[in-house]
């Protein structure tokens, strides 16, 4: 420290905290005067709401991904069947943690996340396509998928 400063501690953080609760204070004020706007006149209809159009793809399926990402996942066991039919299940479950491994990494997904509750796999192709799921199963000898992830 220079002669004559004075450096006290957390005032960064706090001059953070600060701004943060300003900005959101900001976004309360502003959104909440947005209000449903006026009545219609009486023996008139309001317009009707805007339509809403969900993009394919992008709706959540069991899992919390969505349904392009289960269909992609789906897309890529489907693809390993035959080689996990034909290698040892131990090697077929080593192909099995690549392939989540790079999934989740292509979905930019939080790895720790599925690292943590590896059932979540589970969830998404039985949503998703339970008969591949099944076949990866079978396929790897092994009672769920989850139980084939070691670690990504």
């Amino acid at each position: 420290m220079f002669m004559g400063q004075r450096h006290v501690r957390g005032t960064g953080r706090r001059r953070l905290a600060a701004m943060a609760a300003g900005t959101v204070a900001a976004a309360a004020v502003v959104t909440g005067c947005a209000g449903p706007g006026p009545a219609p006149p009486p023996g008139t209809t309001a317009p009707p709401a805007p339509a809403t159009t969900a993009v394919p793809g992008t709706a959540l399926v069991p899992g919390g991904v969505t349904e392009a990402q289960a269909a992609q996942l789906c897309t890529d066991l489907e693809g390993q069947l035959q080689s996990w039919r034909t290698y040892t299940p131990t090697i077929g479950k080593t192909g099995l943690n690549g392939l989540v491994g790079t999934w989740i990494a292509k979905n930019n997904l939080n790895a720790l996340d599925f690292l943590q509750d590896r059932g979540r796999i589970d969830v998404i192709t039985t949503a998703a396509c339970p008969g591949i799921r099944q076949e990866a199963v079978t396929a790897l000898v092994i009672p769920d998928l989850a139980s084939g992830l070691i670690g990504f």
